[in-house]
């Protein structure tokens, strides 16, 4: 299963054409869309879900959405989480396992900076921290992005970043 993810992608009212403009074929390379929050307008989700099932959380400039602040989804057998804001870099790993013991991949936004790391629990469970980046607004990141799950039978096989 390929699944897309984003974050922060801050399209306002009248700009959610935008979005399939900017992604073009990736949205149709996408089994599943995450949108890790900072929509800002619904007609984004809806752009996205044209192009796969989409699921999506609460961010901090997401004021007129109603979606959860957290949610799981079970996708090709693996937990999948999903945060806006995952807080301070310092004790990031922590805290992401503390709220999702079980996942194995918590995806969150809000920096707009790419980051992927590995937690592997005493019992050897392998939870993915990702923060796709954002596709709209670098800020301190080299480059806009994207992040790609390939996730199969159960497994993470492979996460990537991907320059928009």
């Amino acid at each position: 299963m390929n699944v897309l993810v984003l974050a922060d992608t801050h399209l306002g009212p009248g700009r959610a054409e935008q979005i399939v403009t900017l992604l073009g074929e990736r949205l149709d390379r996408a089994d599943v869309i995450l949108h890790a929050g900072d929509i800002v307008d619904a007609s984004v989700l809806g752009e996205l879900a044209a192009f796969a099932p989409t699921h999506a959380v609460l961010g901090n400039n997401d004021r007129y959405l109603s979606l959860p602040l957290r949610r799981v989804e079970t996708l090709a057998g693996c937990r999948v989480a999903m945060v806006h804001d995952s807080g301070q870099s310092a004790g990031r790993g922590r805290r992401l396992r503390s709220w999702f013991p079980d996942a194995d991949v918590v995806v969150f936004g809000h920096s707009h900076l790419p980051w992927h790391e590995r937690d592997v629990r005493a019992d050897g469970h392998v939870q993915h921290h990702l923060n796709p980046g954002s596709p709209t607004q670098r800020r301190r990141a080299p480059r806009c992005t994207v992040a790609w799950l390939t996730l199969d039978g159960g497994t993470v096989v492979d996460v990537r970043h991907e320059a928009v």
